[in-house]
């Protein structure tokens, strides 16, 4: 039977990394991401052992339908949450699609988590939240990012809560700034210079697979991980 790890964002950045890193693993993979311009370079890269599903993982109905399907391939033994959209501006510059298009990934979050906790035949099952530096700090130009990524970390600190002493494990994670293409529309509050002098993604995402995979009887609930 397979072991699943499903990840939403997973078509690109950290998302795909940990995809790819898992896969070289003996997990099999299964990325949720709404973004189909990255559909070829997936096939291309990863030759087996995962599923691709399009579609926006803050649309319930897409969700229930995908983890339903994935069900049926094997056992779900993660699920890393790891999209979201970043929205930079000054805190008088924000308007809805702004706030709405943050928020996505604060519901997606919700969602998935529990769609896959119901969707469980046994309880044993990591939740791996991805975050960021964001969700520990106010920032000037990232109020609404902010205010996401906090709600986030208090979804996150409530899961740990419910499933105290469980076979289900939750881990937050809180990268500082990674050099992917997540700044791609941002670039006057972070140029491309400035980009390049952030974290590897191969290095983060090692990190956060040696840490939430691993056969040790312990539990590494909180991940910070800073540049030097």
């Amino acid at each position: 039977m397979k072991d699943i790890v499903v990840i939403s964002g997973g078509a690109n950045g950290l998302g795909f990394e940990l995809a790819k890193q898992l896969i070289t693993k003996d997990y099999y993979v299964c990325i949720l991401d709404w973004d189909n311009s990255s559909l070829s370079r997936v096939q291309s890269e990863l030759v087996n052992n995962y599923n691709f599903y399009l579609g926006d993982v803050s649309d319930e109905a897409f969700v229930n339908e995908t983890i339903n399907d994935i069900s049926k391939l094997g056992n779900i033994v993660a699920l890393i949450n790891d999209a979201g959209e970043p929205s930079f501006k000054n805190p008088t510059e924000y308007n809805k699609n702004d706030i709405l298009k943050c928020f996505k990934g604060l519901e997606g979050m919700i969602l998935l988590s529990s769609i896959v906790l119901k969707a469980k035949s046994k309880n044993d099952l990591k939740i791996i939240n991805i975050m960021s530096s964001a969700a520990l700090k106010g920032k000037e130009k990232e109020s609404v990012y902010c205010a996401t990524k906090w709600g986030e970390r208090g979804y996150t600190e409530s899961l740990k809560v419910a499933y105290k002493d469980t076979s289900v494990k939750i881990y937050g994670v809180y990268p500082g700034g990674i050099n992917t293409d997540f700044y791609k529309n941002s670039r006057d509050y972070v140029s491309l210079e400035k980009q390049q002098t952030f974290m590897n993604p191969i290095d983060v995402a090692e990190t956060i697979i040696n840490n939430c995979f691993n056969n040790a009887n312990l539990i590494v609930s909180d991940i910070i991980i800073e540049r030097n």
